[in-house]
């Protein structure tokens, strides 16, 4: 039996306001440096063309399918405040898709910030501890299975995870650490007792990056096709994981992307040697067939698959230890608001937009970005951790 294990990020930053070298010193609350207006409206843009059209979708086939068809989400607390701020009817949604039995969630870090990547991990866990908080209050879960920011993975997190008590972690199936072998099996790290699902990356950036590609040899892309290219993939899970907005937004709807989904649990429920599960299941299903040894971070961000998507100038660099250093003041002070918008702050996209990567990288960032270019990115950024500092000396 070869399982098909979707998974899907459904995240949204908080971006933010344009802030001059000129507003340093001025500022009344840490939330004005937040644009309400810009986040509200592409939220709403997405909600429509990606969030309630693919969850509407989803739940359909999953009734469809009898159950047989089954995902797993992680939902960042950003989006989620998102929801319940804008559209509350789509963590109504969200819940009635849980619901179903069929669709399990994942855990990650509240905020989808780097604080995995910090000297100390305490950060870390206090924004686990508080995903998990609201996981189980609003969803009434208890994940088993952890995905960091980006699947960003090392032995470190795998350790700290793992005495968190999950029993699954989710990364990259990246070639320098497989080498030789499949991202289609179960592993498990070499200082922790836990299992570690990889990403099929081939399989998952034909749907997430290459589906609308008229140039790409396998243009267009049909159900049926790509049911064809799993069933060919020998191992014991295949690993499809991807952002949500790739349905809708990434690929808009007359591309034909609704339509590839639509007719997928079909076609692969079709092969007698094919299922699909969640990835709790996956985890309990399966035994690990191997140890893996990933003594530097890696990523599913670009060619590069490590973390130089966000930490790869000076300027990114610089932006991370002021906000490290930054919070070493904010925890001191006691302070919910100020803490929760420096927490916002951390989320992983700030970075990301500094990011001065050329080529196919580059185009990927600029799509996503708000600024002009990543030194605009730059500058505002650390204009407005400057001012947050300045905030912070003032107190007494």
């Amino acid at each position: 039996m070869t399982s098909v294990c979707f998974y899907f990020e459904v995240h949204q930053p908080m971006r933010l306001n344009r802030f001059s070298v000129f507003n340093i010193g001025k500022t009344k609350s840490p939330y004005d440096y937040f644009d309400n207006h810009l986040n509200e409206k592409i939220f709403h843009k997405v909600a429509t063309k990606c969030y309630l059209p693919t969850n509407n979708l989803l739940l359909d086939l999953i009734d469809q399918y009898d159950k047989k068809f089954r995902i797993s989400y992680s939902l960042t607390g950003t989006f989620v405040e998102y929801c319940q701020k804008h559209i509350p009817e789509l963590i109504e949604s969200f819940k009635n898709l849980v619901g179903t039995g069929a669709v399990d969630l994942i855990e990650e870090t509240y905020f989808h910030s780097l604080s995995g990547l910090y000297d100390d991990l305490t950060e870390f866990e206090d924004q686990v501890r508080l995903h998990n908080a609201m996981v189980k209050d609003l969803f009434h879960i208890q994940p088993q299975v952890f995905r960091n920011t980006e699947a960003i993975y090392d032995n470190r997190i795998a350790q700290k995870v793992s005495e968190m008590g999950y029993k699954g972690i989710i990364t990259e199936g990246a070639k320098k650490i497989l080498d030789w072998r499949s991202p289609n099996y179960l592993y498990k790290s070499c200082n922790a007792d836990i299992k570690v699902l990889l990403r099929n990356y081939m399989l998952s950036d034909d749907i997430g990056f290459r589906f609308s590609a008229k140039g790409w040899v396998g243009f267009p892309l049909t159900a049926d096709k790509y049911t064809s290219w799993m069933a060919q993939n020998q191992g014991d899970l295949i690993n499809l994981f991807m952002d949500y907005e790739t349905f809708g937004e990434h690929h808009w709807e007359d591309t034909g992307i609704f339509d590839f989904l639509r007719h997928l649990p079909e076609n692969v429920l079709n092969h007698e040697h094919m299922d699909f599960v969640t990835v709790r299941e996956a985890i309990n299903r399966y035994d690990a067939r191997g140890t893996l040894d990933v003594p530097w971070a890696i990523s599913w961000a670009d060619e590069d698959r490590d973390v130089s998507t966000w930490l790869g100038n000076d300027m990114q660099r610089a932006c991370f230890q002021e906000l490290q250093q930054l919070g070493h003041h904010i925890k001191q002070k006691e302070n919910p608001d100020k803490l929760d918008a420096w927490r916002k702050l951390q989320t992983s996209d700030h970075l990301y937009y500094i990011s001065t990567k050329g080529f196919e990288d580059g185009a990927v960032h600029s799509y996503f970005s708000h600024y002009d270019n990543p030194y605009d990115g730059f500058i505002n950024y650390m204009n407005i951790l400057q001012d947050f500092k300045h905030n912070m000396s003032q107190e007494k």
